[in-house]
């Protein structure tokens, strides 16, 4: 175990997939469950994650491949479904009673479609800036091949913002931050694997399945997916809600997280 700003974490590795690989999940917090999906930048405990581990007990599943010493589990991984029914697989391996799903961007897009594919895993959703559907105008900014210095003008609108300040700042130990940096690229490319063409995934054409309650939360300056997709996700889900989050970036659980946090637990304290 370890302890990152007092909140206690603990490491799970859960076999699935026929014993095939075991996905790491970082548990934190007390109270009712929380399945929380992260970025395509990979897995971190962040102060999001601190912030929501304050009222529930928080389930941080980390992405096939994208765990420390363990790059080699995405390759049991061959399709979109298969990540499906491994995350439904996990989820009900750790029998939560009526977890919530918090999912970011491409965590977004798995959470929609682990809860079009299967409806009754969920008590609530929450989508953050998902990806996962198509336009031709505006279409979805082409990420994974864009150049990594220009990423953080891209994910964030304002890059003084204290708050990606120091989520963007490297740790001191060179060594370290070195290691990070290759983590997130190689996470980019275990998520990318399911990501990319778009257009060919056809998750617009399973939203209508979500029948639990659900909260889509955008950065009204997100320059990845436009703003415009946060209406489409909210048109699709019946009797869904969509908070478009002012001054943010892509990252907006990041850039705005007070305001993001105040949203989910609102979302959260309704029946």
């Amino acid at each position: 175990m370890s302890v990152q700003n007092e909140i206690e974490i603990q490491n799970i590795a859960l076999p699935v997939w026929g014993g095939k690989l075991k996905l790491n999940i970082k548990r934190g917090g007390n109270g009712p469950p929380l399945v929380f999906l992260h970025n395509a930048s990979g897995p971190r405990w962040d102060a999001f994650l601190d912030e929501l581990s304050r009222t529930h007990t928080v389930f941080a599943i980390e992405h096939p491949g994208t765990s420390d010493d363990d790059s080699d589990a995405i390759d049991h991984v061959h399709e979109l479904w298969d990540l499906v029914l491994i995350y439904e697989e996990a989820i009900r391996g750790l029998q939560l009673e009526e977890p919530v799903v918090v999912g970011a961007s491409a965590g977004g897009m798995l959470a929609a479609e682990l809860s079009a594919s299967f409806p009754a895993l969920f008590s609530k959703v929450l989508l953050i800036a998902p990806a996962g559907l198509w336009r031709e105008d505006p279409a979805p900014r082409e990420w994974l091949t864009s150049d990594p210095g220009s990423m953080p003008g891209r994910l964030f609108k304002n890059l003084s913002n204290e708050h990606v300040v120091n989520y963007m700042t490297p740790p001191n130990d060179p060594a370290v931050a070195l290691k990070q940096r290759v983590r997130a690229t190689w996470s980019m490319g275990c998520t990318g694997k399911f990501l990319w063409p778009l257009p060919d995934r056809g998750l617009r054409r399973r939203l209508h399945r979500i029948s639990a309650p659900t909260l889509i939360i955008w950065g009204a300056d997100d320059d990845i997916t436009p703003t415009v997709y946060a209406q489409d996700f909210g048109q699709a889900i019946a009797g869904s809600s969509v908070k478009i989050v002012q001054d943010s970036g892509h990252v907006v659980q990041i850039e705005q997280r007070d305001a993001v946090v105040a949203h989910v637990l609102d979302f959260l304290r309704t029946l």
